[in-house]
């Protein structure tokens, strides 16, 4: 909710004797049209706050990996330690802050936004760091593992809230899944940003490579190795002064835009206001991981999401290396960005003309046939931009469909369990832990393959094991991972028909409560 009363005179008017409800139940206020939906712009306002969360995440995604190899020169080895290390953190603080957040009282800013607020300041410091390569040898490692885990915590106290403020902003099922939509719309316009900002800057400054030791062994040649030949009359000190000056743009866009979804988005008190005492951090593991179809949903989307961040990942170090596109990557990464933005909008109207659950087979099969056809056709420039732009399709459909999904979880668990409140950070904090525990393990395994495979940092060149090493990350296992993900989801069980059902149900219910606390009201002011 974009504009309107604070938080205080909002609880002061909830104290009147009368209150205009809307048909379903919401509150009518300045914030909301007669109908009691969300403006437009308290819609643009809550989705981009998304965007700080894919900024970040996109530039970590397509390039600290190698940033670490290439510009930071740290052994695959110890790369593929900070990169797992990293996401695994998060087995702490993603439930840790999704628990703390579920006790969080209602304050003037409301409950999720006064983590966003704080987490804000600190989390722009450490990803600036991450970008920063000391000046020392010896502490390098140290220094990357300490601030990407405090980059991790920090991101976490801001995106779990964000995610749960979903189910804040409205109490009807519909106007969640059109703000999700724009939601959705411009976190993958923030990868746009993400992948374009880092990737034009840097590439315009691509760190010198070295000749490869392959032509020493292949032509006898008694070139000594380690002698640097910058192809690009690019030093590496200008190199990590251009991965400097992108984070730093990054992290201004990032304060703009949570400054955007603090100024622009009130949380609803009665959506707000915890109607139970919150229950115990293990009595909150306890329930989401007992609940079925939060479970099924997850690891579908567990497996899904494994499998597009190993594309992603690795498509930088594919395309630069095995099909010898150095100075085209970050265009052909941009394009991916761009189909995916286009595409969000089809998505939305596929998913309410057939069904969600019929967009995920569609939209994650989509990318299936051009995976396969990258690897096995002759290295073709047309072919990458043409895969690209298939794989943007699909990435946007992996982008909206689990957050669309994931306040249908919610509903159905209001509906079976009707005096639990509290609960829907819980419900969040693990799948955004799940989503970067895959990508911890699909960077941290790829980096350690490489080293296996023989990986040559700042090479011109890379043996052949590194490029077929790199075939498998981005196509092979990709699809064998999207496969287990959809049979998972099969067994799914919230279909259009109990989604429906749930909403009227729950629609019901908040009736009730309203006449109940109209009775209450009118039965004090009589006494």
């Amino acid at each position: 909710m974009a504009k309107g009363e604070g938080a205080e005179q909002y609880a002061a008017a909830s104290l009147l004797p009368t209150k205009p409800i809307s048909q379903d139940g919401i509150k009518i206020g300045k914030r909301r049209d007669n109908n009691g939906r969300l403006s437009m712009c308290s819609k643009l306002c809550y989705a981009i706050g998304g965007a700080p969360y894919q900024i970040t995440g996109s530039a970590l995604g397509f390039f600290l990996q190698i940033y670490l190899l290439d510009v930071a020169q740290l052994d695959p080895l110890y790369a593929s330690i900070i990169l797992f290390v990293g996401r695994a953190w998060d087995a702490v603080t993603d439930p840790t802050v999704g628990f703390l957040v579920s006790r969080s009282r209602w304050t003037r800013c409301g409950r999720m936004m006064p983590w966003i607020l704080i987490s804000t300041p600190f989390a722009v410091l450490t990803y600036f760091l991450i970008w920063y390569v000391p000046p020392v040898e010896q502490g390098k490692v140290l220094w990357y593992l300490v601030f990407y885990c405090l980059f991790q915590s920090l991101q976490t106290c801001f995106h779990v809230p964000y995610s749960a403020l979903t189910m804040f902003i409205s109490m009807d099922q519909k106007e969640r899944d059109s703000a999700t939509a724009y939601r959705m719309t411009v976190e993958v316009l923030g990868t746009v940003v993400g992948t374009a900002i880092q990737g034009q800057i840097v590439g315009g400054a691509i760190a010198p490579c070295l000749p490869g030791d392959l032509d020493v062994l292949d032509n006898g040649n008694s070139t000594l190795l380690g002698s640097d030949v910058n192809i690009t009359h690019i030093s590496l000190d200008e190199t990590k002064q251009a991965y400097l000056i992108a984070s730093a743009v990054i992290c201004t866009m990032y304060v703009l835009c949570a400054a955007v979804l603090f100024l622009g988005v009130r949380e609803q008190e009665e959506c707000g206001r915890l109607k139970t005492e919150p229950m115990s951090f293990f009595e909150g593991v306890r329930m989401v991981m007992g609940y079925g179809p939060y479970v099924k949903l997850v690891m579908g989307f567990l497996f899904t999401s494994l499998a597009f961040m190993l594309l992603e990942g690795n498509f930088a170090l594919f395309i630069t290396y095995t099909l010898g596109f150095r100075n085209d990557f970050q265009n052909i990464l941009l394009v991916i960005m761009l189909s995916g933005t286009l595409s969000i909008p089809f998505w939305q109207w596929f998913l309410i003309r057939f069904g969600k659950k019929t967009a995920v087979y569609i939209g994650i099969t989509w990318a299936v046939p051009f995976m396969i056809l990258i690897v096995c056709i002759e290295s073709s420039l047309i072919v990458a931009y043409v895969v690209s732009v298939a794989a943007g399709v699909s990435v946007a459909a992996a982008f909206l469909l689990p957050w669309s999904m994931l306040p249908d979880v919610v509903d159905d668990f209001k509906v079976k369990n009707p005096d639990s409140s509290g609960h829907e950070a819980i419900f969040y904090s693990f799948y955004v832990f799940f989503t970067k525990f895959a990508s911890g393990i699909s960077l941290g395994i790829s980096t350690l393959s490489l080293d296996f495979a023989g990986y040559v940092t700042r090479g011109c060149s890379q043996p052949d094991a590194v490029n077929l090493t790199l075939k498998v990350l981005v196509s092979p296992a990709p699809v064998v991972l999207i496969f287990l993900g959809l049979f998972i989801f099969k067994t799914y069980p919230i279909d259009e028909e109990r989604r429906q059902g749930n909403r009227k149900l729950l629609q019901e219910m908040r009736a009730s409560d309203q006449d109940s606390e109209t009775e209450s009201t009118e039965l004090g002011s009589v006494v």
